[in-house]
């Protein structure tokens, strides 16, 4: 299956109280898409999913939802990155 499109990531700034994030782009498997926080200083952490987060919109052609689990909402200074990241064929 091709997808098309020119939005692979979205970017936003963690505030300690938001806990879900839109993607604007068509996964086809929750497993299609990374989660990155990038602390202030610019280190990169990638969660993991069902334990730092769950996706919803998945096959939807305008995307979905990133929400982040009870003790793992990005702090303020943090950058939420999700970026999708489709197998190759």
């Amino acid at each position: 299956m091709t997808i098309s499109t020119t939005t692979i990531k979205n970017s936003y700034s963690g505030d300690g109280s938001a806990t879900s994030f839109n993607y604007t782009f068509k996964v086809t498997d929750q497993d299609d898409i990374d989660v990155i926080i990038r602390s202030s200083d610019g280190t990169e952490t990638t969660k993991t999913i069902s334990t730092h987060y769950t996706v919803s919109g998945v096959g939807a052609a305008n995307g979905g939802s990133v929400t982040f689990t009870t003790g793992n909402v990005p702090a303020n200074g943090e950058t939420v990155l999700l970026r999708r990241d489709t197998p190759k064929t």
